[in-house]
């Protein structure tokens, strides 16, 4: 009985050290996660993330996994997070102004080894790598150059005998003649999402105020209340009152609805950034996709120098200073600032992936028509702002309270408030920024 009894307590020891073994082999084999909380991007989108970013990065090491959420307040959750300490591995941002002061709360990681380490300072536009750091020191990565511009219906403009336009006056012909035949000036508008309004900030301020005078602003060496600036805001009202920003439907339009009336010729034009390439294929669909056309805002006097960008990011990225894998962290950013990655993303998914590249290097054979449209005015834009040829995007660029300011334009155009006036409020929320130090690092165009 006694021999029966060791024989079963042998037994169990053996299976308990087995279980153990296994649990520990378990363990070993368990990789550790890396997160990175994205926005709540459509389906299709998602899942080009997933084969080009998240299944190649985690098929290249056996150590970690990324794991990306796609979250509609991403912004609001991300902040939230980042005050409590907590949060995601890799951060996203909507821009510098709202990477400063997470950066000077020590919540997010300094990247400046990591720069050095993979070279990003000499592989990033000068700009855009400058506009990420906070005291000299890199706080966060644009992941995608975005601007303003134009994109037309090909399709209208034929049909009317309309030139693509070279000059503001001529673009303002074809609007006016547009109002004339019963059709849209321009489509576009901010229902359900104010901040629409900063893109048409953005449009007066670099192409009517003009880029330097903006730079001197931002940089303090000018009012906000400058003639230039407010003759821009004023020609800003008229237009909205000619009819141009799509007549009294601007409230009434998403980006959805205003881009399906552009396919349906039903305007020649839509203002608006590069990035909603990326709604453009739900309307310009295979059969008319060929009909839409992209171009930057023309010159006002149609001189032959090259054209001005409204610079400006659709995101930053940064890594959280609370994560507890950083490098693994840096090595997925170091992935996404590639000729790769930008090709391979933009191939089936156009307007969110212009990688700010000094030498960027595309590749369209694999691509729909709608990325290679996309990936060339992204071509386009770098060499313009290579050059020095960029105004500012007020999202990116303008501190939090003046950027607040900003987008309230439309008040300009509704006869609420004055152009002046709103200078005057502009310039007392700049001065508030620049005493609490949130001014980020504004690049200085060509003279």
């Amino acid at each position: 009985m006694k021999k029966k009894w060791i024989m079963v307590v042998g037994l169990l020891m053996m299976m308990m050290l087995a279980a153990c073994s296994s649990s520990e082999g378990s363990s070993k084999n368990q990789k550790e996660k890396i997160t990175f909380w994205f926005w709540g991007a459509p389906p299709e989108h998602q899942e080009t993330m997933k084969k080009v970013l998240v299944d190649k990065y985690n098929q290249s090491q056996d150590e970690y996994e990324l794991v990306v959420e796609f979250r509609n307040s991403v912004d609001k959750d991300v902040s939230v997070a980042l005050s409590a300490g907590q949060g995601p591995d890799i951060v996203y941002g909507s821009g510098p102004a709202f990477v400063i002061p997470y950066a000077e709360a020590g919540k997010i990681e300094p990247l400046n080894a990591y720069a050095e380490k993979y070279g990003w300072k000499e592989r990033i536009i000068d700009s855009v790598y400058e506009m990420g750091t906070v005291n000299g020191e890199l706080y966060s990565l644009g992941n995608s150059l975005n601007t303003e511009g134009i994109f037309y219906n090909k399709k209208v403009l034929e049909d009317n005998n309309w030139e693509i336009p070279k000059t503001v006056a001529d673009l303002e012909k074809i609007m006016d003649e547009a109002i004339e035949k019963g059709m849209y000036a321009s489509v576009t508008g901010n229902k359900g999402w104010k901040p629409v309004n900063e893109n048409y900030s953005s449009i007066f301020l670099t192409h009517f105020a003009g880029r330097n005078t903006v730079y001197e602003a931002l940089s303090g060496n000018k009012k906000w209340t400058d003639p230039e600036i407010v003759s821009a805001l004023d020609k800003s009202a008229e237009w909205y009152k000619k009819g141009y920003l799509a007549g009294d439907d601007y409230t009434n339009l998403t980006f959805n609805e205003a881009i399906q009336l552009l396919a349906d010729e039903r305007s020649p034009f839509f203002f608006g950034p590069s990035l909603v390439f990326q709604f453009a294929s739900q309307s310009f669909t295979e059969d008319i996709v060929e009909n839409l056309g992209f171009i930057p805002f023309p010159t006002i006097d149609g001189s032959p120098d090259q054209p001005d960008y409204t610079l400006g990011v659709t995101a930053t990225l940064s890594i959280n200073a609370s994560s507890k894998h950083k490098d693994a962290a840096a090595e997925v950013l170091n992935m996404m600032m590639t000729n790769e990655f930008m090709n391979e993303m933009t191939a089936t998914w156009p307007g969110y992936w212009g990688v700010p590249l000094k030498d960027l290097k595309i590749e369209t054979e694999q691509m729909s028509t709608l990325s290679k449209l996309y990936a060339n005015s992204i071509y386009d834009m770098i060499e313009g702002v290579n050059n020095g040829h960029f105004g500012f995007y007020t999202g990116v660029f303008f501190p939090p309270a003046a950027q607040q300011v900003f987008l309230d334009i439309d008040s300009i155009w509704q006869d609420q408030i004055t152009s002046q006036e709103l200078m005057e409020k502009a310039q007392d929320a700049f001065d508030k920024d620049v005493e609490k130090g949130l001014i980020p690092p504004i690049p200085k165009p060509a003279d």
